[in-house]
């Protein structure tokens, strides 16, 4: 099966925050690797701000996202969470 946009990487938990960590994004190059839907992209963009995940830096056109120092602090359960995801 070949993955179309907006359904890429759907095996793979929590792609976003995956993506984030390798380096700060804005939504449209968030989108463009994960190769998601620009509506849906900013939609979790914005699930994931709400909930301190992440925070955002610079103008609203080009704001770009970070996880946030709360989600650091964390990230070693998340990472056993989602290691277990999907076995």
């Amino acid at each position: 099966m070949v993955p179309h946009r907006g359904h890429a990487r759907r095996e793979e938990p929590c792609p976003h925050i995956h993506s984030l960590s390798e380096r700060p994004r804005n939504a449209n190059q968030l989108a463009d690797h994960l190769d998601l839907d620009y509506n849906t992209t900013r939609y979790h963009l914005d699930m994931l701000t709400d909930h301190a995940v992440l925070e955002t830096g610079g103008d609203d056109y080009g704001k770009m996202y970070f996880l946030t120092d709360q989600f650091e602090h964390h990230r070693e359960a998340f990472e056993r969470i989602t290691g277990n995801v999907g076995r």
